[in-house]
């Protein structure tokens, strides 16, 4: 039973920073691709970045490169997503997914497995 499950939204001022958390079970990390994405109520799901759990490839959205970094360890079987300079445009509910391999990893419905997401809301 593969659960994914995020922390570490909440409100921040613009130009600041948070770190996100996904925590996983249920499955063979190692061979998985971990996503995150966003979505603001009323648009399409967003990709933001991605990290291949087994080889720590990491793949960024073009438009975010530069202030988020997406990491993960092994050991908690955890992905993180650092975000800085945040900006009000990146208010949105954040989402962890997971797939096998990275390939294609922009495409967020090929994702196979979410978590209910965590709410970042940045005010300017």
């Amino acid at each position: 039973h593969v659960q994914l499950v995020e922390s570490g939204g909440g409100s921040v001022q613009a130009g600041g920073s948070l770190n996100l958390s996904c925590t996983t079970s249920g499955y063979t990390w190692s061979a998985y691709c971990l996503g995150w994405f966003r979505q603001v109520p009323g648009k399409e799901r967003e990709k933001v970045a991605a990290i291949n759990a087994g080889t720590g490839n990491t793949y960024y959205a073009e438009s975010l490169k530069g202030r988020v970094t997406v990491s993960r360890d092994n050991a908690q079987i955890t992905v993180y997503l650092q975000m800085s300079s945040l900006e009000s445009e990146d208010t949105a509910m954040y989402y962890c997914a997971t797939k096998h391999g990275c390939s294609s990893w922009k495409t967020y419905q090929l994702f196979d497995y979410w978590g209910q997401g965590t709410q970042v809301t940045v005010s300017s």
